[in-house]
């Protein structure tokens, strides 16, 4: 090699060494805003004096049925990509799961936002196209929607039950005409494109010719093709997150319990379901809302707000433990 091209190939290195500097600082920056601004206003005192009161038994517990509801979480999206990609290893899996669940616990939205980790690890990782792993991100995500709305169909059945709202006839029949068309949404895609027929395409079509809408065209109709082709591994999807979202109830539950909450089974699911809907607030990890929302929902039924603080002080320490090791799955992948 001449001395040209010696130097060209080392100043290529160079260029290729202050890339990699720059963009793992803007990681770690924006990382590390995130968690600022997720924890600044979080009781981390007053989180610990909760955790204090717990058994170490109950504190594993909670720790137990978290990691099973990550592991079903991550076991739907592997039956979707293995359906096409058997070569995927499941664990690995798992880490990226984490990691979607910290950038979205702790940007605003309504907890999403983390979902282009999982089709750029698909990507990079694993040769797959764009097209195709965000493919598997959207039936990941109606079949999480179909789960929660399935349950969030009980809990407010619960609500209905335990009376926290007092509505009459007809404004009752109106909002559940509303939510029963919301809840239906993901099931109703689902079986459009499993005959062929692509409602974003449809929408989007009228809106925009951008290369963006292209791109979800394409992702939505490689979905239906999943649809179509591997009917099996849609049921054993859609079977995987229902358990999931169970799994949510029940660790609501095992709370409530260790903080020596008794409460009818309709009424835990109703102040289960005020908490989920607190999550919906657009801001990160439902700041404010969740302890509202328990506030509210557990006075309604004779529990002291001190209790019912408690209950969203778990549940907190719960999603700022993930949600933080998300936040280092998720700077581990983005850096390398």
């Amino acid at each position: 090699m001449n001395e040209e091209g010696l130097n060209s190939t080392l100043q290529n290195s160079s260029k290729t060494k202050t890339l990699r500097v720059l963009r793992l600082f803007a990681v770690y920056s924006i990382l590390a805003l995130l968690l600022y601004f997720a924890l600044r206003n979080a009781p981390l005192a007053e989180i610990w004096e909760t955790i204090r009161q717990l058994k170490l038994w109950q504190i594993f517990a909670l720790i137990g049925i978290n990691a099973a509801i990550y592991a079903l979480i991550t076991l739907r999206w592997w039956v979707i990509v293995r359906a096409e990609a058997k070569s995927i290893p499941y664990v690995p899996l798992l880490a990226v799961r984490v990691a979607v669940f910290g950038v979205s616990y702790f940007t605003l939205g309504p907890q999403i936002g983390g979902e282009p980790l999982q089709v750029l690890y698909l990507r990079y990782h694993h040769g797959l196209t764009y097209t195709r792993a965000a493919a598997s991100v959207v039936m990941d995500k109606l079949l999480e929607f179909l789960a929660n709305f399935i349950l969030l169909a009980v809990g407010l059945t619960a609500v209905a039950e335990a009376g926290i709202f007092s509505v009459t006839g007809g404004q009752l029949s109106a909002a559940w005409a509303a939510l029963a068309a919301l809840m239906l949404w993901p099931l109703i895609h689902i079986i459009l494109m499993y005959r062929g027929v692509y409602p974003i395409r449809f929408v989007l079509r009228a809106l925009s010719r951008a290369k963006w809408s292209r791109f979800i065209i394409a992702a939505e109709r490689l979905a239906g093709a999943f649809c179509q082709r591997h009917l099996r591994a849609l049921f054993v999807a859609a079977f995987v997150s229902l358990l999931a979202a169970a799994g949510m109830v029940i660790e609501y539950m095992l709370i409530t319990s260790f903080l020596q909450i008794r409460l009818p089974f309709w009424q835990t699911v109703s102040a289960w379901t005020a908490g989920w809907l607190a999550f919906l607030v657009p801001l990160p990890g439902g700041l404010g809302a969740l302890e509202a929302s328990q506030v509210f929902a557990l006075g309604a039924f004779g529990i002291a707000a001190a209790s019912a603080i408690g209950v969203t002080l778990l549940m907190r320490a719960r999603d700022i433990l993930i949600g933080g090791l998300g936040l280092y799955f998720a700077s581990r992948g983005l850096v390398k």
